[in-house]
Parts: C-alpha cells; structure tokens; sequence
C-alpha cells in the first residue's frame, strides 16, 4: 500500500485548505484512514480518523468542528478539510492508512501500517 500525500500550503490565518491523501495498492474499503501532523519541535499528533466499516469519523479536540474528514473510496482519496485555520495547526500533515485499525485505536499511531510521506501546511497569523 502507498499513500500519497497533498495539498499543503502558505495561508493566512482564517483561511482554508483541502489536504488530500491517494492511496494505492490495495483494496481501499478495508482500511481505516487517518490524519497526523507534526509541528516544529513537536512530536506527532492525531488530527482525525475514519474507520474502515462505516465511515464513522473521529477528531482530536483541537480541530473539532473546524476539520473534516471525508474518503472518496470508488477513487481510493481521502480528504482532510481544514477550514478557519489558525497558526498553531501548522504542521506537517501525514495521511495513515491501515486494515487492523478498530473503532478503540483510530487515534492511535502504531496501529496504522501505511504512511504518506508528509505535506507541509504553514498558516500565518
């Protein structure tokens, strides 16, 4: 399985962005997907998840209400709408994918198998 991240960018604080993540290589209804980030200095953090039977979503309490996430699964996408951004959500954002993930572990790194490689996101206040 290979993920391919997208989308990144400069914007202003306020402002939105779509992230997208294109995963190939294997059959993408069976896997839950996820969404991590990393800033500066940081370590990497759970930002949002989907799971792999219903669709169901969850979201680290930092984003809620701003993020959403959404997969495409006839085009093997998913996405990560990120609206009235703001400085701290600066970051390098990674897209997860992975066929063991259950509804207890969705925010949980070790439990995906497959990662994209990163795409910068930078918001300026």
């Amino acid at each position: 399985v290979q993920l391919q991240a997208s989308g990144g960018g400069l914007v202003q604080a306020g402002e939105s962005l779509r992230l997208s993540c294109a995963v190939s290589g294997r059959t993408f209804r069976g896997h839950a997907v996820g969404w991590f980030r990393q800033a500066p200095g940081m370590e990497r953090e759970f930002v949002a998840a989907s799971n792999r039977n219903n669709g169901g979503s969850v979201y680290a309490d930092t984003v809620k209400g701003r993020f959403t996430i959404y997969r495409e699964n006839a085009r093997n996408i998913v996405y990560l709408q990120m609206n009235s951004l703001r400085p701290e959500d600066t970051a390098v954002y990674y897209c997860a994918a992975g066929p063991s993930v259950t509804q207890s572990n969705l925010r949980s790194q070790s439990a995906y198998a497959y990662w994209g490689q990163g795409t910068l996101v930078t918001v300026s206040s």
